[in-house]
């Protein structure tokens, strides 16, 4: 499967940081989905996918949540608001299961594995990076949601990322305290309303040549 380079760079062009959103179109059940299926498939580190999107659908919840997105609209009238939560911690138990999941699926025995298995024991349960796993599955939720953004243009759905939470009161609105989960990052999706003054600004970046190095 290919697409079109052209198709790629039209679709990024097109996508911006949607500000205002028409709150009475709803994006379609088959390309939710799909967007639903980007997540699943973003690649991770070592595929252990240290987090969780939470899917926030009830309206009273989003306007609770409104306050605490220091009042950014796109919170209650994007047709959808996901929450990207990490993982807090990681243990022997949590690489155990995806080393089950992997022999499942691929039909390799557990004990094949198990240097795989140690390595990940070894670098993020009783390695350094087990005092700061919280900072590296923050990191990995960041790869799911660009991955997100990217598949949404493709499809011609409007997002905007929210960094403009906070965290703290997403944990208590979303009960994540005590589960190993925590706020990290939030996204709307849906489209764009006409009364968009954003919709029409030229995009700013730098040049590719200040940002990519060869060497």
């Amino acid at each position: 499967m290919s697409i079109v380079a052209d198709t790629l760079l039209e679709a990024l062009n097109w996508r911006y940081a949607t500000k205002a959103f028409d709150p009475d179109r709803k994006i379609p059940a088959d390309t939710w989905e799909a967007l639903q299926q980007s997540l699943v498939l973003t690649p991770s580190s070592y595929g252990l996918q240290p987090w969780k999107v939470i899917q926030v659908e009830s309206p009273e919840l989003r306007s609770q949540l409104l306050p605490n997105s220091y009042n950014q609209k796109q919170v209650v009238d994007a047709s959808h608001l996901i929450v990207f939560a990490a993982r807090t911690a990681l243990s022997e138990s949590d690489v155990d299961r995806l080393i089950e999941l992997t022999s499942s699926t691929r039909n390799v025995p557990a004990d094949k594995l198990a240097g795989y298995r140690n390595m990940m024991v070894g670098d993020l349960v009783q390695g350094p990076r087990s005092a700061i796993i919280n900072y590296w599955a923050a990191n990995q939720a960041y790869i799911a949601l660009g991955n997100f953004l990217t598949a949404a243009a493709l499809l011609g759905i409007d997002t905007c990322a929210l960094e403009g939470i906070i965290p703290s009161a997403y944990d208590e609105l979303l009960n994540l305290k005590g589960t190993g989960y925590q706020t990290v990052v939030a996204a709307v999706a849906g489209y764009r309303s006409a009364a968009d003054p954003y919709a029409g600004l030229a995009k700013v970046r730098y040049p590719a040549a200040e940002l990519i190095e060869t060497r």
